[in-house]
This record gives C-alpha cells, structure tokens and sequence, in this order.
C-alpha cells in the first residue's frame, strides 16, 4: 500500500497554493491513519478471513511518499488453497463500465507502465543482450482462469473480454492490470497491491523483502575543475537517504514495523554463566553478591516451576501464560489473552553442552539444572546423557558409519580433519571411544614414516587433529580429550600457530638488509640482536621521521631472528604500515586489543589458547607506528604479557622493538 499524496484528507488541510510536497506532516499523519483503517479491515473484521499472525514494515520512497508491506497467515480453516478461492478476494482485470468508480481507480493507480515497445525508457525494463524486457514480465499472457506458479505468484485471471482503457497515452488492456482486491482499492484510492502467497519460494522472498530493510549507497563528491591525489579515506563516505517524510515518521513516533503476535526471546545459558550488565562505577563484587541481578528468564522459570501446583509447561509455551517483568525480573501470571510466542535463542551444535541444554528445555515443567539431568531417578553429569537417555538426540551411530565410511580412502590426513568436523559439529557422547576405535586408520601415515616409534606417532596424530580443531576455534580439551596432547617434547608440542611463525618464509631482501644499515641503524640493530641471543629484557624505542629508514631494521630484525630458529612478531598500528614487514599485522588484530579502552584493559586472548602459547614461544615482538597509538594499547600489551609470561617484568619479560615520529 503506497500513499496517495491526492487524498481528500490532504487536500482539505492544504493552504492556499500549498501542495502535498510541502505538508509532510499532514501526508504522514494522514497515511498512519490509513494504516489503522487498514489493519482494522483485516485483523478485525476479517475481510481475508481470520488472521494467524502478521507482520508489515513501513518504507519510504526515493521521492519520500511512505508505503507499507504487509504479510499475512490466515488461521488453516480460512486458507486460499485452490485457484477458485484465489479469485474471490484478487482481481487482475479491469472493470466493466457498470461500476465506473472501481473502474477509474483501477485506471488511475493499478495499471502498469505502459513499457516495453510503447516505452523502452520505462524505469522496469532490463537490458539483456541488447533486448530490452520488463523486469515484472508485463504485459502479462491472457488466462481464462487462474493457475497456480510453483516458483511465483499465481498466473491469475486475465480474460480477453475487450475491455480496453488508455492509460499515459497508450491503450491498454487486461495484461497490464496490477493484482488487486476490490473491496480494498474502493475503500483506500490509492496503489494497493494484494497478492496471493501459495508456495514456499514466495514465503521465503516476501520474509526477505519484508525485512531487508532500507536502501543504503555509498558515494563521493569531487570538483572536476579542481582534480585533486586520490584519498580514499576521504572520498569514502556511509550515507542514507532520509525523506522528509520519514524524518516527520519518526519524530512522531510511529511504529516503522510490527509483528502479531510479538515474539519474546528466551536465553539460554548453563548454570552460573548468565550475562550480568555492568555500569563502569558499579563494583564487581557488589554486583555479583546481589541475587536479583542475576536472575534471567531461565533461572525464574524452574522457580516458578518449583512452587507447588505450577503448570507443566515448557521453556518454549512458558510465554503463553507469564509475562516478564524487567524491572522486578520475575514471571506474572497473564491476566489478558494477549498470546506471546516464546522463542528460544538459536545455539549451535559447536557449542556442546549448551546446544544439550536447549534441547533439553523442551521438557515439561523442569525445576532446575539439575532437574533437567535427571531421568528415570538417575542423575547425569552432562546434558548431553540426559538428552541421550530422554531419546530426545539419537546415539553415534550415524558419526560410526560417517567414520567407517570414510577409512575406506585410507587417507589419514583428510580422516583426522573430519574427525575434528564431527567434535564439533556433531558432538559424540564419546569421543574417546571413537580415538581409540580409529586410532589404527588416524595415524596410518605417521606409522610408515616412523615405525617402532609408537609414542611419536600417537603425539604426532593427536597434535595433527588438535591443529584441524585450532583452526576452528576448539582444542581436544574442549572434548576432554586434553590427555592426548599432554607429553614434553617441545618439537611434538608445537601449535598450528606456532608451526605457522616456524614455517612463514625469510624474504631474500630482508637478508640483504642485515648488510646494508648505516652507523645508527646498525648499533640499534646489534644491541637488540644481542639481547635476543642472550635472552636479557629489553624495550626499546627507534625513533625517526617518516622515510628516514626505519623499515630497514625493522626487516633485518625479523630475518636475523627468524634465521635463529627463533619467533618474530612484527605488528604495526595501521595496516599499510604493517603490510611492510613480512608477515606484518596491525597489533589488535595480533594481540587482540580491545577497542573501549575506557572500559576495560583486558586483550581477549585465553591463557590455553593457540595464540597465547605462540606469544610465549615470541622471542621478539616489533611495533611500528607506536607513536600514532593509544597509551591505553601499550598498557594492554603489558597487561597481556605480564599476565602470560612474567608478571613481574616489564613486557612480561619480552623483547619488544617500538618504532615511529612523535
């Protein structure tokens, strides 16, 4: 449904000499009004027939007239299923001449174009092999009667009945009438287009449509008199089109969208592991020591499942009958018939117990954590058991056949990476059942290369499995499979990052640069090479102008250290800067840092992570630009290593090179 800036309620507002364009308060208000009209006809008085659920958004036009999508789900016993029932509420023809007032309106706002051969300029046709089309496909074929379309709308009703109209100076016929429905084209005067949605494809693009949101370009403006060096930075600019009317829209407040019935989302978390909002002059221990604070819907839902003679309802229908409150965070009884869905917080299987968890809140009338462990008067210790023994999850017959299935190629290295997939991704009950089952097929590999060497070979099998699941965010402590990995050869022990800084290569020009420093810049480059042999602390600032040289120790550095057999972290505070030392980062992409340094100090690297043993192993770590960062940075830098390495020591007792131009 689109505005009609040629209302009666517009108009009889304007002043004199006044158009619509010039009154977007009065168009907005008046098109909200509609809006209401329009939802009373069909959620009211049921025109369509009763209505399920419904959701619309409100959008606005390049030029700024507002219009409206609307979805709707009719209840099963009002459905349109059939072709017939299509034609009692959609109309594509024109109207005969004895009932000119639908006839006028059809004319004035449910014709297309005229395109195609009439106008090839038309703002819908496509260019395609120098061929132009409409993008609608009108006009349209005549039909005798209406059909469905699996992959569209229905092809609806278009018979050759003679009648004829001109329209923007072209004649046209049923095949460029727009769908509408009579009732309400009569009742609105105004473009409203209603459509039938009988196939899945339809449902999945009218929800992408309805939510996809407003147009957004990015653009730039330049003088082509006054030519000027390209800078991106300052060409880029992120812009919006805000009409007239959507400013007036939101200054009155009006809803831009709505769904009915409203959906409520319900968490999901495991015991103690709820998000708790913090103020930045509240204290920590305050907060925790506070119980409301740490109420959730899921915890105050097995409260009020323990009182006695409460409702056994599930996670999912608790919304039916309780209401939350925010501010007392506790469950009411609903004292209206207002339905609210309850829908439970997407989790995905990677996540293990918690993924168990929400499966497990499908469960009627659940007390607590432990409560939903419990079946049959046993207790199980993970969710995952319960889940298995309430038959709600299958057993790890379909991961036995995938495995077994894939042991038929004999090719270990592939084999071990799918193993990881299925950790994560299908969360066995017992992955150590299933190492020690396919051990034999795992580490085919490694037994030709180092035969009598058992031990090797399991280290070497287990840490090639740990890289596959490095590189997806887990580690075989993730599936209580740490003791595979729990062995002292430092060789064995290494990370898929570590590997990574092991293996990245020394640029022959890097090499050169070890020969080629002048005085200055090859005292600096002997002092730190010299602390790196003997393993003392040191921090150390190079300082000099933009051009004077700096890359060059820099480089040097990296090829000296790396030709020890030893680990060099080159970062840079910008990205170009970085991209000019071999295998350069910028240093929160490295490190992690955080971006709210008012907030918190903490780089978000966990102590048993993959990064965190490659920043141990760092013999060396080189920051460009130091000068152009935050004091904040260094001090979380410092943080980080003293935290990982020493906290004793500046740098956590780290090498650490800064470089730049005050």
């Amino acid at each position: 449904m689109t505005c009609n800036a040629s209302w009666p309620e517009i108009k009889e507002q304007l002043g004199l000499g006044e158009e619509a364009q010039n009154r977007h308060d009065i168009v907005v208000r008046v098109f909200h009004a509609k809006l209401i009209a329009l939802n009373k006809q069909i959620m009211e008085k049921h025109i369509f027939g009763e209505v399920e659920t419904f959701i619309y958004a409100v959008e606005f036009q390049k030029r700024g007239l507002p219009h409206e999508h609307m979805l709707l789900i009719l209840k099963p016993a009002y459905k349109l299923n059939s072709p017939d029932t299509f034609d009692k509420f959609v109309s594509a023809e024109i109207p005969n001449s004895g009932n000119p007032t639908l006839r006028a309106l059809v004319l004035k706002h449910m014709m297309h174009g005229p395109c195609g051969n009439f106008n090839p300029e038309y703002q819908c046709m496509k260019k395609k092999n120098s061929m132009g089309r409409c993008k609608y496909n009108y006009p349209k074929s005549f039909k005798n009667e209406t059909t469905t379309n699996l992959y569209s709308y229905p092809e609806y009703r278009r018979r050759y009945d003679g009648q004829t109209a001109v329209v923007r100076k072209e004649k046209l016929d049923n095949r460029w009438v727009i769908p509408y429905n009579p009732y309400l084209l009569s009742m609105f005067d105004c473009y409203l287009n209603v459509e039938v949605c009988s196939t899945i494809i339809a449902v999945k693009y009218l929800y992408k449509y309805v939510y996809k949101g407003h147009d957004k370009i990015s653009f730039n403006i330049v003088r082509s008199s006054d030519p000027k060096p390209v800078d991106e930075i300052e060409q880029y600019q992120s812009g919006r089109w805000v009409s007239p009317c959507e400013a007036m829209w939101r200054i009155y407040g009006f809803y831009l969208f709505e769904t009915q019935p409203p959906v409520f989302v319900l968490p999901v978390h495991l015991q103690n592991m709820q998000s708790l909002p913090l103020n930045t002059e509240e204290n920590l221990e305050t907060v925790l020591a506070n119980e409301k604070r740490a109420r959730t819907p899921l915890t105050e839902f097995f409260a009020e499942n323990s009182k006695e003679g409460a409702k056994q309802l599930t996670y999912g229908n608790f919304t039916k009958k309780f209401r939350w409150d925010k501010g007392q965070k506790r469950w009411f009884k609903r004292r209206t018939k207002l339905v609210v869905i309850g829908r439970i917080v997407f989790v995905s299987p990677s996540e293990g117990e918690r993924y168990f968890l929400r499966i497990l809140l499908h469960v009627h009338g659940p007390k607590s954590f432990e409560d939903l462990c419990t079946v049959n008067g046993h207790t199980y210790t993970t969710f995952q058991e319960a889940a298995l023994q309430r038959h709600l999850i299958e057993e790890d017959n379909t991961v036995d056949m995938c495995l077994t299935e894939a042991c038929t190629v004999q090719m270990p290295c592939a084999l071990r990476h799918l193993f990881a997939v299925l950790l994560i991704f299908c969360q066995p009950k017992d992955p150590a059942d299933l190492w020690t089952k396919y051990y034999p097929h795992f580490s085919r590999d490694f037994q030709h290369k180092f035969p009598n060497q058992p031990n090797k070979v399991s280290h070497l099998t287990a840490s090639s499995v740990e890289n596959s699941l490095e590189g997806m965010g887990k580690s075989l402590k993730s599936f209580n499979l740490e003791h595979l990995v729990a062995f002292e050869d430092d060789e064995i022990r290494r990370t898929k990052d570590i590997i990574d800084a092991l293996d990245s290569p020394i640029p022959q020009e890097c090499i050169d640069c070890c020969y080629m420093l002048n005085a200055k810049q090859k005292e600096a480059f002997d002092t730190i090479v010299t602390h790196v042999k003997e393993g003392k602390l040191g921090a150390f600032f190079i300082d000099g102008p933009g051009g004077t040289g700096k890359t060059s120790p820099y480089n040097a550095l990296y090829a000296e250290v790396r030709l020890m057999g030893k680990i060099v972290l080159p970062t840079a505070t910008s990205g170009i800067a970085a991209a000019n030392i071999p295998s350069g980062r910028t240093t929160h992409s490295r490190f992690k840092l955080p971006l709210d340094t008012d907030g918190s100090l903490t780089c978000d690297v966990p102590k048993q992570s993959s990064l965190a043993a490659l920043i141990r192993e760092t013999s060396l770590i080189i920051w460009d630009e130091a000068s152009m960062a935050k004091k904040a940075n260094v001090e979380a830098l410092d943080l980080l290593l003293r935290d990982l390495c020493n906290p004793e020591l500046v740098f956590g007792g780290k090498i650490i090179v800064f470089g730049g131009d005050f």
